[in-house]
This record gives structure tokens, sequence and C-alpha cells, in this order.
């Protein structure tokens, strides 16, 4: 079918415009309830509306984490995002997910994560260091995304996007730090750090969600995780290696854990939190840099540039618990624009259920 907005030859069946995003009217009630979200909303829990609320419920959010779950259910999860199972705005929960599947990715990638150091460090076989350091590098990053993916309430990013923004998008912002870190040869200090990172992220970021498509501020704190979860395991891995060639495995082992440990509270939550003010002050309009200048982005950027700077200062790496308390301070912040989120799908679902047609004029 063709989308009335932009043109796209779109298959038959999609909900979703593949190239804009524009939503196609069905009339078809029946097919609605048999699509794949329906029945993926069977394995979620239903709150009862007396009881809804986007307020955090901390000890509540991660419920579900030690409960036993099917391998059905995973794979119901990994369906949604996708033209054909995208809910639509009316369908989607307004209170507060409650993930589970981030910590059995984690499960996983650490087992693969012991055997190749048991590879090495038992067996004595090099071989398995190339493997060691790039699932080091990148069990906590994407575990950490894998929260980020289930809190995206809208359901309307698929895994396969998610993959594809963290290997392109990582590697991206990489080289755009690169070629600002070479203009700024001469300069580098904390300050000069935290802006040319966080600048080569938000850029990044910028071009991933610049379609109307991604107009929640979930969306955009979902794809900056993904860059900086991208940005943070890249990095990890380079300096893994060069603590391998430089010293021994003790000093590769050490670089992995440190900086996983970290991870979370770095790169990925920096660049998420620009992602949601991108989206933020973009709305469900095409992206426009003038957007840029708008206090709510502007405030994010200056913040998680100020987070990144202290975090290489001197300052912070001389106190004990300096850059674990920087690290609960940007999850606050991120916890905060969660919550914005869900009050901005729960705004939106109220004023399309009170919206009214006008009445139309015989005159």
């Amino acid at each position: 079918m063709n989308c009335p907005q932009c043109s796209y030859s779109n298959p038959e069946g999609v909900k979703y415009c593949l190239n804009c995003g524009n939503r196609f009217i069905n009339d078809n009630s029946q097919q609605e309830q048999n699509s794949h979200f329906y029945e993926f909303a069977q394995y979620v829990d239903m709150v009862p509306s007396s009881h809804r609320s986007v307020e955090p419920k901390f000890r509540n959010i991660f419920s579900r984490v030690f409960r036993r779950h099917s391998d059905l259910e995973a794979e119901r999860l990994f369906i949604v995002g996708t033209a054909l199972t995208t809910p639509s705005i009316e369908e989607v929960k307004d209170t507060w997910p409650k993930p589970w599947l981030f910590a059995r990715v984690f499960l996983i990638v650490l087992i693969a994560y012991l055997g190749f150091y048991l590879g090495v460090s038992l067996f004595g076989n090099i071989n398995f260091i190339p493997g060691l350091i790039i699932v080091g590098s990148f069990a906590v990053p994407f575990s950490t995304l894998m929260f980020f993916w289930e809190m995206n309430a809208p359901q309307n990013i698929a895994m396969y996007k998610i993959v594809y923004v963290v290997l392109i998008g990582g590697i991206l912002s990489m080289l755009v730090a690169l070629v600002f870190y070479d203009i700024l040869r001469n300069n580098i200090n904390p300050i000069t750090i935290g802006i040319v990172e966080e600048l080569s992220k938000v850029i990044t970021v910028i071009y991933f969600v610049r379609h109307k498509k991604y107009k929640y501020v979930l969306n955009g704190l979902l794809l900056g995780a993904a860059v900086g979860s991208g940005f943070a395991a890249f990095e990890t891995a380079g300096y893994a290696l060069r603590a391998l060639l430089s010293g021994n495995f003790q000093t590769l082992m050490f670089t992995i854990l440190v900086r996983s440990f970290f991870a979370p509270g770095g790169h990925i939550a920096w660049a998420a939190l620009t992602g949601a003010a991108i989206c933020m002050v973009k709305g469900d309009k095409k992206f426009e840099f003038n957007m840029l200048l708008k206090p709510k982005f502007v405030r994010t950027f200056i913040f998680v540039v100020l987070m990144h700077a202290l975090w290489d200062s001197r300052l912070v790496g001389a106190l004990p618990l300096g850059q674990f308390i920087l690290m609960v301070i940007s999850w606050i912040f991120v916890f905060r624009t969660i919550r914005f989120g869900l009050k901005e799908i729960a705004e939106k679902k109220w004023e399309l259920t009170n919206y009214q047609e006008p009445r139309p004029s015989y005159e």
C-alpha cells in the first residue's frame, strides 16, 4: 500500500509507513485483535486503571527480574517494534514497565565471558583473548541497553534497529570525536573532552532520531543509549587491547572489569539523556538544528558535559567514590526522564480520548 503522506510503497498489512512512520487507518477491528501485539500483551502486567500511576515505584520496577520466565516470553518481547507489531498510542501502557530480559541477557553474556576467561587462564590458549575482549566490552553496555529497550513503552523500535544503531552509531560517534580531537589537538583537557565526546554522540543521535517516527522522549532515550552503548563498548575494547599490549593479562582483566562496572553511568546514561532531550524539543516534527537552541536541550547538554568533565577530572579521581557518585546522579536523571516520557504518553492518550471532532456545518 502507498503511504498517503510520503507515497512510499509499503508491504500489505503494515500499520505504519516504513519510511515516514505515518499510521495507516484500519477499520478491520478483528484483524487488530489478532495482531502480534495483542498476543504479546497477554504476557505483560495488567494494572487496574484506578491504580495506574507514572510515579516511580522502584521496588516494583525490578519485581519481575527474579521470576521464572519462559523462552516464549522472551521471543514475544523480541517481536515488538516492527511495522506489524508496533502498538497504537491507545494501546501503549503509561505505567512503569517491569523489565526483566536485560538481566537474562547479562547472565548469558556473563557465561560466555567466563568461558573465554577459562580458555585463557586455565588452558593458556591466546586464541580466546579476542573473544574475551569483545564479549567483556559489550556485556554490560548491551545489557544496560536492553533495560532501556524494555523501558521504551511505545515499543516502536525493533531490535534490528537497535543493533544497527549500536554498531553504526558507536563507530560513527567515535570517528566524529576523532575529527574534533584532531582540531583541538593542543587543547585537550577534561572540559574539551566532555564537549567533544558528548557533541559527537549528539550529532550521531540526531542522524537516527531525525525522522518523525521517533517522536517520543522514550524513543530518544533508547536511541541515545544505543549510541552510547556502542561508544562505550568500542572504547573499552580499545583500552583493553592497549592494557594487554602494555601490561599483562591481569591488567587486561582489571581494565574490562572496572570500565564495565562504571559503563551504565557514563557514556550510556549521558547519551541517553541528550537523546531524550533531542526528542523532547523535536516532538512529532522533523528535526531542525535550531531546535538545539531550546533551553530544554541546552540544559541537558551542559549537564552531561559537566558530568563527563568531572568524571575525567583529577578531583573526582582522587575521591574514593567519586565516579560512583556521578553514576548515581546520572541515573537519578535517567529515571526522572523515564517518568517524564511516561507522562508524555499518558497526556497523548488523554488528548486522543478526549478529542472531539467538530460538528460538520450545514450552512
